[in-house]
């Protein structure tokens, strides 16, 4: 039996350019058992199952799979999924991960907003560099691929606008083109709101709250559809 895939592309900048290829699969055509070999054939840096609302219910059950293991909460996945499901005319106030219930907004019929706590968030190193030329020149094979890193440095700080890249070779992502988890952290990390350009040139702002809730924002596109067998 083919299993349908939607592929998104999450966090592109305003003409709809770059942003992370997030795999979206209806959670009812995959067994628990077949979804990371689903996530690991797809090869994108998350492949989300969704179990669609019931009816009546504004709540949508989610979970995350790089090609590599299971994350109980990721960013673009989350913001992906809260658009595509307005996309289908579904829209939720909130979506059940394995780390906890993140609330939805829906800022335009661009863009989708999560509210999730900085600690669901994945373990990685931060690394302050000096200027976004040294971000823009790292390389992934100068860092370990025993943790993932975080590279950022400030490009107007005044506004809140960093460069960053991500490498996360030990979730088996090389490196990561936008990571709304990473976003969520770090604006808890500098206790601000941020506007981050990451990898080629995907565009996450977020909103620091000191209760320790971050909103992530991200604009979404639909890139194309796959059967996998």
């Amino acid at each position: 039996m083919s299993i349908d895939v939607t592929v998104l592309r999450v966090f592109t900048d305003s003409l709809g350019r770059f942003g992370n290829p997030l795999g979206v699969v209806d959670s009812s055509a995959v067994p628990p058992g077949e979804r990371q070999r689903i996530a690991a054939e797809l090869g994108y840096s998350e492949t989300v199952f969704v179990e669609n609302p019931a009816s009546g219910s504004c709540t949508a059950h989610a979970h995350i799979f790089t090609p590599e293991t299971e994350l109980p909460f990721a960013g673009h996945p989350a913001v992906g999924v809260a658009w595509w499901l307005r996309n289908l005319g579904t829209p939720v106030h909130t979506l059940q991960l394995p780390a906890g219930i993140a609330q939805i907004r829906y800022p335009d019929p661009e863009t989708a907003a999560v509210v999730a706590r900085s600690e669901w968030a994945p373990e990685f190193a931060i690394h302050d560099l000096g200027s976004a030329f040294e971000v823009e020149s790292a390389s992934p094979a100068d860092y370990p691929d025993d943790i993932a890193h975080y590279l950022w440095a400030w490009v107007d700080a005044e506004r809140g606008r960093l460069r960053s890249r991500m490498f996360a070779a030990n979730l088996g992502v090389a490196e990561d083109e936008a990571t709304g988890s990473a976003a969520v952290r770090m604006t808890d990390y500098l206790n601000r709101d941020l506007t981050i350009i990451q990898g080629r040139g995907s565009r996450i702002d977020t909103t620091w709250n000191p209760e320790g809730w971050v909103t992530v924002t991200g604009r979404v596109v639909f890139d194309q559809a796959r059967q996998l067998n």
